[in-house]
């Protein structure tokens, strides 16, 4: 199970990165984000890319 959580973490990480990030961004600007559960959902999706851009560092720098 923990192996296919890093999986997932990392292929996550690759597919939802550029989306969630432009996209995000512009919905910043348009969105009142005046409840804990909508900084909770961002500040979740943010850090479950960066854990996925870390595992794939981490893996492709010990498999060169």
């Amino acid at each position: 199970m923990k192996e296919f959580a890093k999986f997932f973490l990392i292929w996550y990480s690759q597919q939802m990165a550029i989306p969630f990030w432009v996209l995000g961004h512009v919905h910043l600007h348009f969105a009142d984000y005046a409840t804990f559960h909508e900084y909770t959902a961002s500040l979740l999706m943010h850090l479950m890319v960066a854990t996925g851009f870390w595992l794939d560092w981490k893996q492709s720098k010990n498999n060169p």
